[in-house]
């Protein structure tokens, strides 16, 4: 493929696109997708995507009084945040990838959580100086960064928004004080041996008055938190991050065992980030997501390096097409694994990886048959010496898309790192566990640090990946995203081929099988591959082994076709895709 150049600036005007796409050889022999996205028949109305269908309701209904994506997403945000705690809300944090369709100037948000100035690099170590276990990591108040997925939504509102931030809370408020039923998902993991779900906090959030544990149809009512709302809706971030909220907060992080250092001079100074997208050519399209330290341009190397190979001639149901995901993969997650971390404090090569050349020397290390160990990371240009990683990066997050009446589009992935966070709440909602997303040991043997090694301030890395798809003109063609811990780079990636190279609808791309090549083995869902396609596989050396990996896959996406706007939700999940 010959060489694209950066794009910088994420407006990708037709004269830009003209001249970057047309030059790829591989999209003159495998392109066959339409050179830009379908116009849809008549006006459309906009589209929610995302896990539970009552957090669907809220943005739908935002959308229904005139409000923008960025305005839906705030309602949204503020109902998963009660009625799918286990995956995110307003004490966490998250990444948008925004497309304003008028100018087609696609924008990144970074409202990842920040450590504390009190934070140190050895502070997941234990006395013995070896790595706390993660149990005794994640349920402590160390594991708690600053959040700020209200700050960064406050951010994207204010530049976006067509509505009061005060209007965009009722929905949740009103769930919370009136009560919704408890899903079959919540109240399973509500019971389960998570180690946060037997934390007091939460324990006693989920027992009902008699002393029994919440089942599926139970209302579950939740004052304290719509209490919250209303004051996040008439003081906006403040209302978190100052008084008393904020004092609840380092209160509770600063208790045993194990407490932390946050303070409320780490609240108050929090800043969301607000840049271009990181924007790359795929086939006939250009795929945006946001910067390091998000995963998004982990994913950008998983394509660079499927666009080398023939994976678009071959489909879901062959084994060929599987094996070509499986190891460019491998690829893939042994150059993020190495390299990434916040760009802030390392440096972290993103031109070098994403330049054509090396995704193309990458790629031609791709085997016929698997044999050994697996890949090392690469050398890309401007990469220095780093540490292998140990970071775990468990799976608690959610992904939703927004697409509003005039076009413009929200694809978000928020968290609060694992399952229920840290396990500790105050005011009715669950604090982040985010910190432990860095990597437990800061140095390696020889004392060459890890890229994501705890630092005071620094954001920790993240596999979240929110992505919007455009044409080679630059309007909106699709977006999609996932949690599910560092699964997410595999399931967005596999979405993405899913809708651009096997021509799938979204809601088949979400649905596929799932394959996560991290290393030596492949966790996947050996039940769902079409017949001959597993034995296939390990007749290659690829061995599929598990349940889906993680906490499974909870993709969420949204796509234009001739019809309009189809949506996507993941079956492994409880979402919907709705319109107005």
């Amino acid at each position: 493929m010959r060489p694209f150049p950066l794009l910088k600036s994420a407006l990708l005007s037709a004269a830009v696109l003209a001249l970057v796409l047309p030059a790829s050889p591989v999209l003159a022999r495998e392109a066959k997708a339409p050179a830009a996205a379908p116009a849809a028949k008549a006006k459309e109305t906009g589209m929610v995507a995302a896990a539970h269908p009552l957090a669907v309701e809220a943005g739908v209904s935002v959308l229904r009084r005139g409000g923008s994506a960025v305005d839906a997403a705030v309602a949204v945000q503020a109902a998963l945040g009660l009625v799918e705690p286990q995956s995110s809300g307003i004490g966490g944090g998250a990444f948008i990838t925004y497309y304003d369709a008028k100018t087609r100037k696609v924008t990144a948000y970074n409202g990842r959580e920040t450590a504390p100035a009190g934070a140190s690099p050895d502070m997941f170590l234990g006395p013995d100086g070896k790595p706390l276990s993660f149990v005794a990591a994640v349920t402590s108040g160390r594991s708690t960064g600053v959040p700020g997925a209200v700050a960064m939504l406050h951010m994207a509102q204010k530049a976006h928004g067509r509505l009061a931030w005060k209007d965009l809370f009722t929905e949740a408020e009103a769930l919370a004080d009136q009560g919704f039923a408890v899903t079959p998902r919540l109240a399973a993991l509500a019971a389960s041996r998570a180690p946060q779900a037997r934390q007091p906090d939460a324990v006693a959030y989920f027992t009902k008055p008699d002393g029994q544990l919440i089942q599926a149809g139970d209302i579950l009512r939740n004052p304290a938190y719509a209490a919250t709302l209303r004051k996040i809706a008439a003081e906006g971030p403040a209302a978190l991050l100052e008084g008393e909220i904020a004092e609840a907060i380092v209160r509770r992080t600063t208790e045993g065992p194990l407490p932390g250092t946050l303070t409320l001079a780490d609240l108050k100074a929090y800043k969301p980030k607000v840049s271009e997208a990181v924007c790359r050519p795929y086939r006939v399209y250009v795929v945006c997501v946001p910067p390091a330290p998000s995963g998004g341009p982990a994913v950008l190397m998983g394509l660079g390096i499927l666009a080398n190979t023939d994976i678009a001639a071959h489909g879901p149901d062959t084994v060929q097409g599987w094996y070509l995901f499986s190891q460019a993969s491998r690829l893939m997650y042994a150059d993020r694994d190495r390299y990434f971390g916040d760009p802030d404090f390392v440096d972290v090569p993103v031109k070098g990886l994403l330049d054509p050349a090396y995704l193309k020397a990458r790629a031609a290390l791709i085997p016929p048959q698997v044999a050994g160990a697996p890949p090392p990371p690469g050398k890309p240009k401007g990469a220095g010496a780093r540490a292998p990683d140990a970071t775990q990066e468990p799976g608690g997050t959610t992904h939703f898309v927004i697409v509003d009446g005039d076009g413009n589009v929200v694809s978000m992935t928020t968290t609060v790192e694992s399952l229920f966070g840290s396990g500790r709440m105050v005011h009715g909602f669950f604090l982040n566990n985010q910190l432990t997303d860095f990597s437990f040991s800061p140095t390696e043997k020889d004392g060459v640090a890890a890229a994501n090694a705890v630092a005071p301030g620094k954001r920790p890395r993240s596999s979240m990946a929110p992505a919007v798809v455009l044409d080679r003109k630059g309007r909106f063609y699709a977006a999609v995203g996932s949690p599910g811990g560092n699964s997410i780079l595999a399931y967005n990636l596999k979405a993405l081929v899913g809708v651009l190279d096997w021509k799938l609808s979204m809601q088949e791309a979400v649905a596929l099988p799932n394959l996560i090549s991290r290393g030596a083995p492949y966790l996947s869902e050996p039940a769902k591959f079409a017949p001959g396609v597993v034995e296939g596989l390990a007749a290659r050396g690829v061995v599929l082994v598990g349940s889906g990996g993680a906490e499974g896959s909870g993709l969420h996406g949204v796509m234009v076709t001739p019809q309009g706007l189809s949506g996507g939700a993941d079956p492994r999940r409880e979402g919907v895709a709705r319109k107005p």
